[in-house]
Formats: structure tokens, C-alpha cells, sequence
């Protein structure tokens, strides 16, 4: 057991003031606290860290998904930082893929991953399709999300699909790509709590097969650090990534906890930054 003191965001949803026009702008909102974390049973988690290519080699994806420039930056500046610190300080680091190819499959942490869980499928059992179906989903395709002069870029990305160098694995890290595999991982490090980073908090995070939703299921606390995620972002919410801070807002109140990147670096150091209490808006 090795317990650290960790300043930890969390946000106080309650109570609302009825005397107020609007009763929610009464909550508490964001405070940190310093709790204690037991890191050995405490994981880092590097969800979905990919290489995608340039925007002269996939025009077409990038400007589908506007967060590439954010997510390249990340994994260049603050996800090195802090998988070096996790791994100089014996913290456990699992990555979660991306189950197109075989780009993962030769990590020895990816073998361990089914030798512990088996060959679990990536899919989920399907509904039956009929033709209305197919063309409200290649309408949504087309005019919604990626648009259909983006599509052959985005297939060729893929098909070249890697984890950027500076995020690899290293030696035994576990790697998995299904829920299953992440969770016999867990199982097997005895790890009751996982720490996200990634990409993209409130997309394949959230909900993709190894991220919050399903491990949450299996028991987990499920946390994130801001500095080494960001969000899929609209067109109105871009300018402020306001879905991100609302991600963050639904990671607190329904996951986990909040962790800043400093005050993660400085618990493993053994530094101490800052005072608990509010925190500003």
C-alpha cells in the first residue's frame, strides 16, 4: 500500500437556492481537497493517444476532427511528463487501443491483456439493419459527422493507425483493447482506481470500450487529469472548449474526481503546491 496526499478537484452539486431566479446558481461548484490516494492501487491510463498522420496527408480528417492540433501538442509536452513521472515513481500505466490492425498486438502488455481475459470481441452483438436504417445512417455520415469528402482521408489515417513514440508502451505495460481486457488488468494489479488521459474526454473516453462507462460498471473510480485530455468541440463551443469544461463538470459528478497536472506531478515528487479549498471560476 502506498498512500499519497493528492489536491483532488471535485465539484459540490447541491444545494440550490430557491430564492434565487435560478435555483442551480446556488451550488458550491468547484472546490479541491487534499485526499489521500493508495497508488498502488492506482492506475494512469492513456486512452486512445494516436498518430494521425499530417493534415497534407489527411486533409480530409483533419478537418473533421478539429481537436488534432491539441491532442498532438499533449502528447509532445504534458503526457511524456507525466507517464515519466508515473513510471519513476513504480505507478501503474495501462493504454487502451484502438482494436483496428495489428499495430498493438506485438506489445508483450497487449498479450498479457488476453492471456488474462481471452480473446474478447471489440464488437457488440448488432441489431438487424434494414434499408430505412442504412440510409438514416449514411445520411448522418455524409451531412453530420465526418462528411463524405472526408471519408476516404479518415479510412486511409486509420489504416496506417500507431501510437505516437513519445506515448508508447513501455516494457510490460498492460495494453487493451476491449473493456474486458482493461478490466483484467485491473484485476490482476489489484487497481480500484483508473486516471484518464487521452483522447477525447467527452466522446471515446466516456463511452468507447475501455473508457469510463464501462468501467465505471465494473466498480472503478474513474478520474481525469485536464491538462492531458482535451474534447471534441462544436462549432459554438470551440473558441472556449466549453465542452471540455463540461465534460469535466459530468467526470466529477458522475466518475470520479478532478486531478491538475501539477498537483499530480507534486504528489509524486512529494511537493507540496497550494491550499485545499474553492476554486476560482
Amino acid at each position: 500500500m502506498t498512500i499519497t496526499k493528492v489536491k483532488t478537484g471535485y465539484y459540490k452539486q447541491y444545494d440550490a437556492d430557491f430564492e434565487r431566479p435560478v435555483p442551480g446558481e446556488g451550488y458550491g461548484g468547484w472546490y479541491k481537497e487534499e485526499l489521500e490516494l493508495d497508488l498502488s492501487r492506482t492506475a494512469v491510463v492513456v486512452l486512445h493517444a494516436w498518430d494521425f498522420g499530417t493534415r497534407e496527408q489527411f486533409p480530409g480528417w483533419h478537418r473533421a476532427v478539429e481537436y488534432i492540433p491539441r491532442a498532438e501538442a499533449i502528447c509532445r509536452k504534458e503526457l511524456p511528463l507525466l507517464l515519466d513521472a508515473c513510471r519513476r515513481n513504480g505507478m501503474t500505466v495501462f493504454h487502451v487501443v484502438e482494436p483496428i490492425g495489428d499495430y498493438y498486438k506485438t506489445y508483450p502488455g497487449y498479450r498479457r491483456a488476453v492471456r488474462l481475459a481471452g480473446e474478447t470481441s471489440p464488437e457488440w452483438e448488432q441489431i438487424s439493419e434494414n434499408e430505412t436504417y442504412n440510409r438514416l445512417q449514411a445520411f448522418r455520415r455524409a451531412n453530420a459527422f465526418p462528411g463524405s469528402h472526408n471519408f476516404s482521408d479518415i479510412d486511409a489515417g486509420f489504416a496506417r493507425l500507431d501510437i505516437p513514440e513519445p506515448v508508447r508502451p513501455v516494457g510490460e505495460e498492460g495494453v487493451a483493447a476491449t473493456s474486458e481486457q482493461l478490466f483484467a488488468l485491473c484485476r490482476e494489479h489489484g487497481i480500484h482506481h483508473l486516471v484518464y488521459t487521452g483522447f477525447a474526454l467527452n466522446a471515446c473516453i466516456l463511452l468507447n470500450p475501455g473508457g469510463m462507462a464501462d468501467m465505471r460498471r465494473h466498480g472503478l473510480i474513474c478520474s481525469v487529469i485536464p491538462e492531458a485530455t482535451t474534447a471534441v468541440e462544436n462549432k459554438e463551443t470551440a473558441g472556449r472548449e466549453d465542452a471540455k469544461a463540461l465534460t469535466l463538470w459530468q467526470v466529477a459528478l458522475f466518475f470520479g474526481f478532478v486531478f491538475g497536472l501539477d498537483d499530480w506531478l507534486a504528489a509524486l515528487s512529494g511537493q507540496d503546491r497550494g491550499a485545499a479549498g474553492q476554486i476560482d471560476d
